[in-house]
């Protein structure tokens, strides 16, 4: 029987070897949820505060987890290239949480936290056409915090 009281924040390896339906329930909901599990070959698994880490849980033939990553890590991110499509970057880093639109129509951007000595995040410039034109580091609006002055 699955219990859904209680979910992990990561994957651990005594979920190797288990369903995708006994993974959902240790861990929760995937983000993006797909419609079917049937044949289900990764479920991808944003955590923390403002999405820090995102766990990729993959699926052997037999449908069975066979192994887990946390994909938000600059290795993966100096993967993307220009010229990309969106496919191409959520198989890599998942799909982003913080997004905005570029004036006039010009493009959009996804933003990903991700563990880091500094305040910043990785930011993928897309086309209109759903092609990475660029990435880079970036400071996300937290850091944007204003040194208060105290008078004595």
């Amino acid at each position: 029987m699955l219990s859904s009281c209680a979910t992990s924040y990561a994957p651990s390896l005594d979920l190797l070897g288990r369903t995708p339906l006994e993974v959902i329930a240790a861990l929760g909901e995937p983000y993006p949820r797909p419609q079917s599990l049937y044949g289900i070959r990764r479920l991808e698994f944003p955590r923390g505060p403002y999405g820090r880490h995102t766990y990729f849980v993959y699926f052997n033939e037999a449908g069975k987890a066979e192994r887990f990553d946390q994909v938000l890590e600059e290795r993966n991110f100096d993967r993307i290239k220009r010229g990309m499509d969106q496919a191409e970057v959520i198989d890599l880093i998942g799909v982003a949480r913080d997004t905005f639109s570029l004036a006039r129509e010009t493009g959009y951007v996804w933003n990903y936290r991700y563990i880091s000595p500094f305040c910043q995040w990785f930011q993928i410039e897309f086309t209109p056409e759903g092609k990475v034109r660029s990435t880079g580091y970036g400071r996300p609006p937290e850091c944007n915090v204003r040194a208060v002055r105290f008078r004595r």
